[in-house]
């Protein structure tokens, strides 16, 4: 069954790079009661996981989706590893709409740095990500591969980048919130300019 799942995405991945070949990056808008934010895509550095986040989108996977998670300085208290992001996605673990997990690209395969605006995608360990997501706001080279947020060191899988609407990502992560959860959350709709 891991084979199978490892040959799936590795065609998912093929089809994404010849899709790719001679376009440029595909770009998705997320839109949200507070604003648009316009993502690029990165399939040529990190081809299993934009496949996978742009199945999510073409499969309307993301359907009742939220943000639902800001991680400030100040809300950390536990943490002396501490990040800034905001985080959205389906929030349940088993959702039926999710996919299966997807191999971890890390970013020293990559080259995709946890720079302010690159969206990546939350897990639990390598592996595990199917898909939440978040978007840094401000570096966090912590979540890099090596950075210490994950005790395995191996960070996490960064595959894109706001190229419009920080503000949008900014006022999510000021809206009002209780233990690092939004009150109530931000619903959004992603669609591709594809």
């Amino acid at each position: 069954m891991k084979s199978l799942k490892i040959a799936v995405l590795s065609i998912l991945a093929t089809i994404t790079l010849l899709w790719s070949c001679g376009k440029k990056n595909p770009e998705v808008v997320v839109q949200t009661d507070l604003g648009d934010i316009v993502l690029e895509l990165y399939p040529e550095k990190a081809p299993i996981t934009v496949a996978n986040f742009l199945k999510y989108i073409k499969e309307d996977r993301f359907k009742g989706a939220t943000f639902y998670r800001v991680v400030t300085l100040d809300n950390q208290p536990g943490s002396e590893v501490k990040i800034e992001v905001i985080q959205g996605g389906l929030f349940e673990d088993d959702h039926p709409q999710a996919l299966p997990p997807i191999a971890h690209e890390t970013t020293q395969q990559t080259g995709i740095l946890h720079k302010d605006g690159v969206i990546s995608m939350a897990r639990y360990g390598p592996g595990t990500a199917t898909g939440e997501f978040f978007i840094c706001v401000g570096d966090q080279p912590l979540l890099d591969y090596g950075g210490m947020r994950n005790s395995d060191g191996q960070g996490f899988a960064a595959f894109g980048k706001v190229i419009s609407g920080m503000g949008v990502v900014r006022k999510i992560q000021q809206s009002p919130e209780v233990d690092q959860y939004l009150k109530p959350r931000i619903p959004f709709t992603i669609t591709t300019n594809q």
